[in-house]
């Protein structure tokens, strides 16, 4: 997931999850500009990571709960398959050392 790849993306989305927050917050803690920041939501936005919502003059960012499933579920199956295989190769690895 190419949303993720970016270091700053992945430390916006991991601020996010402890509460929403206007750009200009997340600006402030951060080392890159206010339009940076902004770019990397809407990175985040159009992967299904990040809602916005209107509050007054401004716009909260929220990390959004069914694209965090959605991604767990996706590294899941990969995580799944990683097992299976390891377990598969540890039977092999097994039955060959009886012989």
């Amino acid at each position: 997931m190419s949303a993720l790849g970016d270091p700053t993306r992945r430390a916006i989305l991991e601020r996010l999850v402890k509460g929403p927050l206007p750009v200009g917050e997340l600006a402030r803690q951060f080392p890159v500009s206010r339009p940076a920041i902004s770019q990397h939501l809407r990175v985040l936005k159009k992967a299904h990571l990040v809602v916005d919502t209107p509050v007054g003059n401004r716009r909260l960012y929220a990390v959004d709960p069914e694209g965090i499933d959605a991604l767990r579920m996706y590294f899941d199956r990969f995580w799944t398959q990683a097992l299976d295989a390891f377990k598969k190769m540890a039977e092999q690895t097994s039955v060959k050392e009886e012989r």
